[in-house]
């Protein structure tokens, strides 16, 4: 079973699609392919044609936050590890699947159709990671969980107690971080992370289309988009998607 590319979702409410992605087109520096789905409520952001997409937009009819999809050489084979490993099959569908990890995380399995160059870094910045929020009592079966169904990926303890870092092999464009939240109240969730050259120049043009600045850490900065949806800005090496050293 290899992993040929992952793609990041940027779930948004269906009322707040177009807004969305007039948003994350102008981050990404890419444009919006034709519209998918019943709702026409799909569609993935194209950037320059050197380059594969690796993110796209769905509009739902609850909820948000984000998820990833993994592009596979055999979705059949992938899903039944995904099962063994403890996740469950949400919907099937002709050729691909939705997924729910043990502690309830969506995530799905698509065919791989040869995409292999990811986009440039814009502006000092990259998306290029999705980031799940798990309650406390579920944090190491979910380490274990994504580890085993991640082979030849890094699975390694973040640089706080709190996180642990899935890293692809090779030339991938999304990487998974999980994250331990403070209380078994607050709902397990994901949202998406860039890693930023200057994390305060990166907030302000962001808060120029819109956005609005939450919270602001050491190292990282939580905004929320114009659809609504929460993200963080986070500094990290946008080449390498690491820690600067």
């Amino acid at each position: 079973m290899t992993i040929r590319w992952t793609y990041a979702f940027i779930d948004r409410p269906i009322d707040q699609f177009d807004r969305a992605c007039a948003f994350w087109t102008a981050v990404t520096d890419t444009r919006t392919s034709r519209l998918r789905g019943e709702q026409r409520e799909f569609t993935t952001l194209l950037p320059g044609q050197d380059a594969d997409a690796c993110v796209k937009v769905q509009g739902v009819t609850s909820g948000g936050g984000a998820h990833i999809d993994f592009s596979v050489d055999d979705v059949a084979d992938f899903t039944g590890r995904a099962m063994r490993g403890g996740a469950e099959v949400v919907a099937g569908h002709a050729g691909w699947a939705v997924l729910r990890s043990p502690a309830g995380q969506t995530f799905c399995a698509v065919p791989w159709h040869g995409e292999k160059v990811r986009p440039p870094v814009v502006r000092g910045t990259r998306l290029d990671q999705v980031c799940v929020d798990i309650p406390p009592y579920a944090y190491a079966a979910e380490i274990d969980f994504w580890s085993e169904l991640l082979p030849g990926w890094e699975s390694v303890p973040g640089s706080l107690p709190e996180f642990h870092v899935l890293t692809p092999p090779g030339r991938l464009p999304i990487r998974v971080l999980l994250q331990r939240l403070d209380t078994a109240d607050q709902p397990l969730g994901a949202h998406l992370d860039l890693a930023c050259a200057d994390i305060d120049a990166t907030a302000a043009a962001h808060e120029a289309l819109g956005a609005t600045r939450v919270r602001q850490g050491a190292h990282w900065s939580v905004l929320r988009d114009p659809a609504g949806g929460t993200y963080c800005l986070t500094g990290r090496d946008p080449e390498t998607g690491g820690l600067p050293r």
